[in-house]
């Protein structure tokens, strides 16, 4: 980009909590370790069924003792009802940051314009008030930021960012293969794996229990992956989410969401290996999908 634009994020919102078990209440139920999430870093973590299916997920970071997550705003009523039946007797506080705003900061360049390292997770907090921090599942995405809403663009105008629009972050995040909630992840359905929250640093393997972690490692341990979000180069009209991909006559998967030729599917791996090896090609309604592994990928 020629520009280092900033984006508001009208989609997205806050919670956010406080009080002296915090930690140890959040510890229990997110994928991610929650003792990583401070006013110097930021963690990417999930809230699943006891079945391991995804139910949220969202960005968290501590700011004068409470946690902000950055979740999506149309769910986040969902995610408090959610959080708030497990309280029981711990001593929290559940809220919403209304004072608050979430914006996205575009590209790598934007990690020198917001006196960030490159380096997923990485935080520090404004003078003007909030926090800026690095992408933390990858910093090629740029950075996000939790500004009070009063001020925030002129805040971020101040440090050189241009106003962009919520397709410019698309344009970003589509072709490192960044999912956006439940525009690419199926409530109750989708599990983290098959979802890259394992190469995105979602999941913390070490941290012990937590709601719906017997799945997610039994998934990984016995190696049953055999589907994985990835990007696609969209030739045709762009697929509407839930389109069935297909190989020849068999299923390849399912399209995610896309903008401007590019887009988000869940592929079989095995299908996916044919179409990248030139055995078949990927077709999606009217449209034809190129898959594209992504630098990070290890699958």
């Amino acid at each position: 980009m020629s520009t280092t634009p900033y984006v508001i994020m009208p989609s997205r919102g806050l919670v956010l909590i406080g009080g002296a078990d915090r930690a140890d209440f959040l510890q229990g139920l997110i994928s991610n370790d929650i003792r990583r999430a401070t006013a110097d870093h930021a963690i990417w973590a999930a809230l699943l069924t006891p079945q391991g299916k995804y139910l949220h997920d969202f960005f968290v970071v501590e700011i004068d003792g409470q946690y902000f997550l950055d979740c999506e705003s149309e769910r986040l009523m969902d995610l408090g009802s959610r959080l708030s039946k497990y309280k029981l007797r711990a001593q929290i506080e559940l809220g919403i940051g209304e004072d608050y705003t979430v914006a996205v900061l575009l590209g790598t360049a934007a990690l020198d314009r917001a006196g960030l390292p490159a380096e997923p997770g990485a935080a520090r907090l404004l003078e003007s008030g909030g926090i800026v921090y690095v992408d933390p599942r990858h910093s090629e995405a740029g950075a996000r930021a939790i500004l009070p809403k009063d001020g925030a663009e002129a805040a971020l105008q101040s440090l050189g960012f241009e106003a962009g629009t919520p397709d410019d972050y698309d344009r970003v995040r589509l072709p490192l293969g960044l999912p956006d909630g439940s525009r690419d992840l199926i409530v109750e359905k989708s599990i983290l794996l098959e979802s890259n929250f394992d190469e995105l640093n979602g999941v913390d393997w070490d941290k012990g229990c937590y709601m719906g972690q017997e799945l997610t490692a039994r998934t990984k341990y016995r190696g049953l992956i055999k589907k994985r979000m990835m990007p696609v180069d969209v030739d045709g009209p762009l697929p509407a989410a839930g389109t069935e991909i297909l190989l020849g006559d068999k299923n390849a998967g399912e399209m995610r969401s896309g903008a401007d030729g590019r887009g988000i599917a869940l592929l079989r791996l095995e299908q996916a290996e044919k179409a990248l090896n030139g055995e078949g090609r990927l077709v999606a309604g009217e449209a034809t999908l190129t898959p594209r592994k992504p630098g990070w990928a290890t699958f």
